[in-house]
């Protein structure tokens, strides 16, 4: 069964069209931006699906596209649907613009590699332990109302795991996230059972890269990778920081980011003896 197209996979399939249409007639974003009386950055955002394009706005540009009556009214379609709210769009202002647009691109993807360095990653944290996190998080950021949404949309992102076909996820995490007492003794030790049962599902993998393998290619950074189905899109990594995430999706950006990943996985304990650890370290906390 097929992955159910969220409206953000379809605005970036609408701008993937349009960057070929352009591509296709040899012409740069500078010289079509122009002809339009566009920014640059204007077009730029519309075919990275960093934003909507409007019906004129899209009329016009398949005019200067030449294209004809039939694929103008495929990509028309395909804006509307575009245009259509999406489930995480409705808490509104409390979502970054970067994290909102991760999820849209997390509800398409088929396989997330995730290594982190300081926290469970998102989709295996409990509700008590995400707010605990969420509740630490930048200064002024600790509102009870935002918090709460935050949670909830943490909460839903969820629902990946557990869709047809479910999301396959690799989650590499360090081992001083199972160290660190996020929300207490009580709240991690509740989290690391959870990891364990998560870690039953046959689409989750869980490793743990130990203290003692020392130096590794990613000491700087938590990351992520997003893949996607076979002509769905090239893979896409997303950094998260205090003040937004950052998005790579350039070539050659993504191979050291994956080469870091294999790297970071062998480094590891197998998933077997990851589990053990985990389970020792609950056990610790209980």
């Amino acid at each position: 069964m097929a992955v159910r197209q969220s409206p953000p996979a379809i605005r970036r399939q609408l701008g993937a069209e349009l960057r070929r249409l352009r591509e296709r007639g040899h012409r740069t974003v500078a010289d079509v931006a122009a002809e339009l009386g566009w920014s640059e950055s204007k077009l730029s955002r519309i075919e990275t699906a960093h934003t909507n394009i409007r019906p004129n706005d899209l009329g016009r540009l398949l005019t200067v596209y030449a294209v004809d009556k039939a694929t103008r009214s495929r990509l028309g379609a395909m804006a509307g649907q575009a245009r259509q709210r999406a489930w995480w769009e409705v808490y509104g202002d409390a979502l970054p613009n970067a994290y909102e647009t991760y999820i849209g691109f997390e509800a398409e993807a088929v396989l997330l590699r995730e290594f982190n360095l300081n926290v469970v990653p998102g989709l295996l944290q409990t509700d008590e332990y995400a707010h605990a996190v969420t509740k630490a998080g930048p200064p002024g950021e600790d509102d009870p109302d935002l918090v709460s949404q935050l949670v909830q949309v943490r909460m839903t992102r969820r629902a990946v795991l557990t869709r047809e076909p479910p999301l396959e996820l690799h989650a590499i995490i360090d081992e001083a996230v199972l160290r660190r007492e996020v929300g207490g003794r009580d709240v991690m030790h509740r989290q690391l059972r959870a990891l364990l049962d998560a870690a039953e599902r046959p689409t989750v993998t869980i490793q743990v890269l130990p203290f003692g393998v020392g130096a590794h290619p990613a000491l700087i950074s938590s990351f992520l990778l997003l893949g996607f189905a076979p002509g769905e899109g090239d893979p896409i990594v997303y950094c998260d920081g205090m003040t937004g995430g950052v998005f790579r999706n350039r070539p050659a950006e993504c191979d050291v980011y994956t080469a870091a990943f294999v790297v970071l996985s062998e480094a590891a304990l197998d998933p077997a003896d990851s589990l053990t650890m985990l389970g020792a370290t609950a056990h610790e906390m209980g």
